[in-house]
């Protein structure tokens, strides 16, 4: 029954925190902490296939202001609709929100 939301990427065992929300229903990501441009290449790639409903945005405010990431994040140019799940609906569901937003 517990929830894990792993922040800043897992870093440095990024791909170790891959494996284990691949693998584990319970086990999320948020990319907060990292400006984008520099999130790690293979979550980059995970984000756009096995991971786009495993993932949540966070920003870091005030290191990172949340448009700052919003705006680095659409020039990512991930799949259609995976950064409506990043910043809305993954929150929505893993945190049971529906009916609140």
């Amino acid at each position: 029954n517990l929830t894990i939301v792993a922040a800043h990427p897992g870093w440095p065992w990024t791909d170790e925190l891959i494996a284990m929300a691949i693998h584990k229903r319970n086990v999320f990501v948020d990319i907060s902490g990292w400006r984008p441009r520099y999130l790690p290449a293979q979550l980059k790639h995970e984000i756009n296939s096995r991971l786009q409903d495993k993932v949540l945005f966070g920003s870091d405010y005030p290191s990172l202001t949340p448009g700052k990431v919003l705006d680095e994040l659409e020039q990512e140019h991930f799949k259609p609709g995976v950064l409506d799940k990043i910043c809305i609906r993954n929150a929505v569901r893993v945190f049971k929100l529906e009916g609140l937003v």
